[in-house]
């Protein structure tokens, strides 16, 4: 990894952080990979809007349309398991704070954003399982 997406990976999990330090006290195996997926997909939807990459985001939508539903799936079963009645306003309220975390992220690296993000969408396009997707996040 290059230092500059160490940096970047590092400022994303600090960013990151406060969103999902609650839920990870709770998180099971199979939850963590589908936040972890979920990061993923933000991510990618992000750099997408920012750098004008909307045709990579939809071919990875296309590619694991099966992978990111069951992700989502998953989130979701987490927060119903851990904010009972107020499980939609939480998982809600996790994908806003992700997506401004990466937009903020996106804002914060200026022109370095976007030939940060392009090589991550190769990378995640090249994940034969949903783990690998996972370790891609």
């Amino acid at each position: 990894m290059t230092p500059s997406r160490s940096l970047l990976a590092g400022v994303s999990a600090l960013v990151m952080f406060p969103v999902i330090a609650s839920a990870q006290v709770c998180v099971q195996p199979a939850e963590k990979t589908a936040f972890d997926i979920r990061a993923l997909q933000s991510q990618l939807m992000v750099a997408a809007l920012s750098c004008n990459l909307q045709d990579d985001y939809n071919a990875f939508v296309r590619k694991y349309q099966n992978d990111v539903a069951t992700a989502f799936r998953g989130v979701a079963g987490h927060f119903r398991r851990t904010a009972g009645a107020q499980h939609q306003r939480e998982l809600d309220q996790y994908i806003t704070q992700l997506a401004n975390g990466q937009s903020q992220m996106s804002i914060s690296r200026g022109s370095f954003f976007c030939r940060e993000q392009a090589p991550l969408f190769q990378a995640a396009m090249t994940a034969t399982s949903a783990a690998d997707l996972a370790r891609v996040s």
